[in-house]
């Protein structure tokens, strides 16, 4: 591996999650709407992991074929996330506007009070606890494992798949780290710096992209984690069950990192 490729491995992550909040704010700037100024940096963000994959793989076995980009694409990306995360997300955005403008707003705990990247961080660490217990019921118990091994179902992972989520399951997802927090009077700008990083990570988590995330493997849910809650062996999947950070799988005793390593097949 070159001396770029190598730096690349260590860089590439925390500055594309910078670049997104970053062109975030600019958009904001200069005036443009929290849904523009959201999903703008979301797509760049991947239109770089794309590139990414091919310039560092982890794996060159598991970057996407013809098939596998069709299907994911259009039956994962379009049905089950691109279209389910935007209505819900402008339903989020609409709900909150109602209610600020009809003073009707459910409950008035949160504190708004404080800087915006503050209450980011509070829904933040809120909604991965609640995602984190979640997705720990999803692996033992049946009735919820048939709907999440759906997300299992890849054999190698790239950063299309992240879609690969059973309808239901979503609809589960979005209860526990959306609603709860609209009820709660969170700010559509709140809302906006949580979905940024939620989708970025995200599409980060699955990417076939050799990366190394240092003292960042103790904070957030990255891909080097991630691919060990995808291995074939039950023992190593049924860990790291972080969604965004991995900050409650260091608390509860599943936080998973094994050296000199690599998971073997994926499922």
């Amino acid at each position: 591996m070159t001396g770029i490729k190598k730096l690349s491995t260590y860089i590439a992550y925390p500055s594309v999650i910078a670049m997104s909040f970053i062109l975030h704010i600019i958009l904001q700037s200069f005036g443009f709407s929290i849904l523009v100024s959201t999903y703008t940096p979301v797509i760049i963000a991947v239109l770089i992991m794309c590139g990414l994959e091919f310039f560092i793989p982890h794996r060159d076995a598991w970057n996407a074929g013809g098939e596998d980009v069709k299907n994911d694409l259009l039956y994962m990306g379009l049905v089950q996330v691109l279209l389910p995360k935007f209505l819900s997300f402008f339903f989020a955005i609409t709900l909150m506007a109602y209610l600020q403008s009809t003073n009707l707003q459910l409950l008035q705990i949160w504190p708004g009070h404080l800087p915006v990247y503050i209450q980011a961080i509070i829904m933040l660490l809120g909604a991965d606890f609640f995602r984190y217990w979640l997705h720990v019921a999803s692996h033992r118990w049946n009735v919820l494992w048939k709907i999440h091994s759906v997300h299992h179902s890849p054999s190698k992972l790239y950063w299309i798949n992240v879609a690969r989520f059973h309808p239901i399951e979503k609809i589960l997802q979005f209860l526990l780290d959306a609603l709860p927090f609209i009820i709660l009077g969170v700010g559509p700008e709140v809302v906006s710096l949580y979905f940024i990083f939620y989708a970025a990570n995200g599409f980060f988590q699955h990417s076939n992209i050799e990366l190394r995330l240092g003292f960042l493997n103790y904070i957030v849910s990255g891909p080097e984690l991630h691919r060990w809650h995808h291995s074939l062996v039950i023992r190593e999947s049924n860990q790291n069950y972080g969604n965004n950070l991995i900050i409650w799988d260091l608390l509860f005793g599943t936080w998973f990192l094994p050296e000199n390593k690599e998971v073997d097949r994926l499922g």
